[in-house]
């Protein structure tokens, strides 16, 4: 079964990991799965959540050594959130 063979693969960049999460999501969302494919699915999910962690954890530290350890708030005005 293919299924079980990507559920070992991790994502191919964070990107990849978020789309396959969101198409997760619809599918689970439709209801329409067996029991059992709702159960890899959403195994699958929780792969992709910690790769997801794990790459916002590390871009984090890199952040923090261009900052000089210091994580800073974005001015104002800057786009961020707007």
């Amino acid at each position: 079964m293919t299924r079980k063979a990507d559920t070992a693969s991790a994502p191919a960049s964070f990107e990849h990991a978020i789309e396959e999460l969101e198409a997760i999501v619809r599918a689970m969302e439709d209801g329409k799965l067996p029991l059992d494919g709702a159960l890899e699915r959403y195994q699958r999910g929780v792969e992709l959540v910690r790769h997801c962690q794990s790459a916002l954890n590390a871009a984090e530290q890199k952040v923090q050594i261009l900052e000089d350890g210091l994580l800073r708030d974005f001015p104002a005005g800057s786009g961020i959130d707007e």
